[in-house]
């Protein structure tokens, strides 16, 4: 077979002759063949479409140990790892997104003000609304468990759902929650609240180990959120989740830590086969004991609130067996948060109540003057 070289292979791929002694000094597109005297480079036609594929990957950024990956393996395979890869990026960038946008919220809130400068005041509590949560919190054994391993918990700062399992999950999703009730009576000064919540984090985690003693079959979940007067940080490990009512639309953002929703992230199953997959509730992340448990680190970010918007969080005994749709007109046609978390429990249970439901609803509402 007819060899290219370097010059040729360049022209044809469109990359640089330094771009392909870079790739092969990087063991990532290695020539066909050096010629032993010269030392020049030879490429054969086929590799054309390594080079490229190199090139495209390079410039997702993907590490080269991670290209050396998808080099090796079937274009089927390739494309559920390119799109695995891609999925963590995005989940680290919306993270570093809602962080950039929380320092110029803080640092626009913090800056001085010119008393003179016209539609400004020199006291910036002057121009700012005051809001509020409106709150409730409700947990149920439902129809088929023998005992209640939820915890729900809200409060004028504080928001919690925990899941438990295993023999000591109830005192395990109870631990975890009451290491957060602490932050309702806290300052929350809204540059450190993330600092805040790690370190409140790191209590609930001492605290279910302390429960579960050394084995990672008692844990529980744990999202939940945090007022600070402007935000709400969110707390979010295992598969409870958080939703937004906003405008009429259910917006969820919590990502459930499950071996489903990595399978569905990584395309590897539809929505509809995710439903009744028999590993559906299998955990990746959660709060544990000892052993070899999975990895304790949860999400910790920030999230915009406005006023008008209803927040759900809810254990999976809700969001396993009634439709988001449901979820949405209910929280839609709810006066307010006693009535709507008493619909959704309701709604768990009218669709067989397999598992308990916890639900916590909160409106963001502006505060009554004294």
């Amino acid at each position: 077979m007819e060899m290219l070289t370097i010059g040729a292979f360049a022209r044809a791929s469109r990359l640089s002759p330094k771009a392909l002694r870079l790739y092969d000094e990087l063991e990532l597109l290695r020539p066909a063949r050096v010629d032993p005297d010269t030392g020049y480079r030879y490429y054969a036609p086929e590799q054309l479409e390594q080079a490229r594929l190199v090139a495209w990957l390079r410039r997702l950024g993907m590490p080269l140990a991670g290209i050396r990956e998808v080099r090796a393996l079937e274009p089927a395979a390739a494309a559920r790892e390119i799109r695995a890869f891609w999925a963590r990026i995005e989940s680290e960038t919306a993270a570093r997104r809602d962080l950039a946008a929380f320092l110029v919220d803080h640092l626009s809130r913090t800056a001085p003000r010119n008393p003179g400068k016209p539609g400004t005041s020199g006291n910036p509590s002057e121009d700012t609304t005051m809001l509020e949560l409106r709150y409730s919190a409700l947990s149920d054994t439902g129809l088929v468990r023998p005992a209640n391993q939820d915890t729900a918990y809200a409060g004028t700062r504080v928001l919690a759902v925990a899941d438990g399992f295993g023999s000591g999950g109830a005192p395990a999703s109870s631990a975890a929650v009451e290491a957060l009730k602490f932050l309702d009576s806290e300052p929350l000064p809204a540059g450190s609240v993330l600092n805040l919540l790690e370190d409140a984090v790191q209590g609930a985690t001492q605290a279910v180990q302390e429960v579960a003693g050394p084995t990672n079959e008692i844990g529980t979940t744990l999202t939940a959120m945090v007022w600070t007067g402007s935000q709400l940080a969110l707390v979010h490990i295992g598969d409870s989740r958080a939703y937004l009512l906003r405008d009429g639309g259910l917006f969820r953002i919590t990502h459930d830590h499950t071996m489903v929703q990595s399978m569905l992230d990584e395309g590897r199953l539809t929505s509809e086969e995710a439903t009744a997959h028999p590993q559906r509730a299998l955990l990746l992340k959660a709060l544990t004991g000892g052993g070899s448990a999975p990895d304790p680190a949860p999400d910790v970010r920030l999230h915009d609130a406005l006023v008008g918007d209803r927040y759900l969080l809810c254990s999976d005994g809700l969001s396993a067996v009634v439709p988001e749709a449901t979820i949405r007109d209910t929280l839609a046609a709810a006066p307010g948060p006693d009535e709507a978390a008493q619909a959704l429990v309701r709604a768990a249970n009218d669709s067989g109540g397999p598992d308990n439901v916890s639900c916590v609803v909160a409106d963001l509402v502006n505060a009554e003057p004294e």
